[in-house]
């Protein structure tokens, strides 16, 4: 009769070779004929299988070349005692029917350690595929939460309906991206001015839009970014640049790289002169509400009304800057006539000239690096002159490197300056 499966304790297997030709009654026969009376009545194999205390004896067995070979499994629910004592029984069988035969036990296996070894991988994977499924649900969740608070944010502003963060038509500052997804992940990050062009074909109402408001362009790092960009400082009124970082793209940035590359703008005038955007020509800008444009001085008519701050008046500034002469004819000093010559000699090779204490050139660079080269320089810098715009950035730099004067071709957007820095433009020079 065979075992219950679920009493199994103990599975007995054996090797067995028999010199002649055997089958699986012979061997089985063999093994219940040798073993009676040999470990007594308490451990006879018949009545241990009757009461179901030993399972079903199976056999495999094969012939080859006049040999029989094959293996022997007993399942067992004895002891570990009276396991081993049957398994070392069946080693006496010394003959298989006519035939001489060798059983050899190969091992004596706990079933219940295999079924807790097999219970254990199978836990493990359930419980993998289980903590997966938890995350993904939170995940999830909480994705689908917040995305749904910022699908129910965005606006469509406009005739065109551009998609726009929910503060755009309010603020005095816009952001211009490229499409919704930047819109959306900008959201996610708090910021709710940026509105998107969604193609190359910048529509009218961003255009209307640039014509009051501040505009800062935050366009992806690649080829696509900077044919939007071309686009857009051909037919709105874009105050300021922001690039994501070269291949990435706005909708991708955390917020770290967000911050960082509208904090790193600069006005959209010293862009095209940085990067020589060759067939560029930004338009005339209309003059920008005074409401709409962040509180300052007003726009000098040399900053052609693009928004951009001015120096604050001469009555209350605390810079060092000179104030113009009033009469036609300029007296130049020595000093400022070397500044005018070295200006003129780098005008519109968007290049930048240190000179030290005794008015040396120490070192030379392209402007759109000169930011990084100012940080990085080792020398004793006292002047620096470029063919470009003066930047608040580029002051607070300069500051920190005991710069004493900057002498550039405009005045950007500057709304503090510093008394150890004299600042010196073209028109101060002419």
């Amino acid at each position: 009769m065979n075992i219950d499966p679920s009493t199994t304790k103990y599975l007995i297997r054996a090797s067995i070779v028999a010199e002649g030709i055997v089958e699986k009654p012979d061997v089985v026969g063999a093994i219940f004929g040798q073993t009676e009376g040999l470990l007594g009545n308490e451990l006879d194999l018949r009545d241990m299988q009757k009461s179901g205390r030993i399972g079903r004896i199976e056999v495999e067995i094969g012939q080859n070349k006049g040999k029989s070979e094959g293996e022997i499994t007993i399942p067992s629910s004895l002891d570990q005692v009276e396991t081993v004592i049957l398994a070392s029984a069946l080693e006496t069988i010394d003959r298989v029917g006519p035939c001489r035969a060798n059983i050899e036990i190969t091992k004596v296996e706990d079933v219940r350690l295999a079924k807790k070894k097999k219970i254990v991988e199978r836990a493990k994977s359930l419980l993998s595929t289980l903590m997966a499924e938890s995350n993904h649900t939170g995940e999830s969740l909480t994705a689908s939460v917040r995305q749904s608070v910022q699908v129910e944010e965005i606006i469509h502003y406009g005739k065109d309906k551009c998609p726009a963060g929910p503060n755009v038509p309010t603020s005095d500052a816009i952001i211009v991206v490229e499409g919704r997804a930047d819109v959306l992940n900008l959201l996610k990050h708090g910021i709710k001015n940026a509105i998107a062009v969604e193609g190359t074909n910048i529509p009218r109402s961003i255009q209307d839009l640039s014509k009051e408001r501040v505009v800062t362009a935050f366009v992806d790092g690649d080829r696509g970014g900077e044919l939007i960009l071309r686009e857009l400082l051909q037919v709105a009124e874009v105050d300021f640049v922001a690039r994501a970082p070269q291949t990435r793209e706005v909708e991708d940035l955390t917020q770290k790289q967000i911050m960082k590359g509208l904090r790193n703008k600069i006005p959209a005038e010293q862009y095209v002169e940085m990067y020589g955007l060759e067939g560029i020509e930004l338009p005339a800008a209309t003059t920008k509400s005074e409401e709409r444009v962040p509180q300052g001085p007003q726009t000098t008519k040399n900053q052609k009304n693009r928004g951009v701050k001015p120096p604050a008046k001469r009555g209350d500034t605390t810079s060092k800057r000179p104030a113009k002469n009033d009469q036609k004819t300029k007296i130049l000093s020595e000093e400022q006539k070397k500044y005018k010559g070295i200006l003129g000699e780098l005008s519109g090779t968007s290049k930048a000239k240190m000179l030290n204490p005794s008015g040396s050139v120490v070192d030379e660079t392209p402007v759109r690096n000169l930011a990084e080269t100012l940080k990085k320089s080792s020398s004793d810098v006292k002047t620096l002159i470029f063919d470009g715009i003066i930047t608040q950035r580029l002051i607070d730099i300069a500051t920190e490197k005991g710069i004493s004067t900057i002498v550039g071709s405009k005045l950007g957007n500057v709304a503090k300056q510093v008394t150890s820095i004299e600042i010196i433009t073209k028109n101060d020079l002419n």
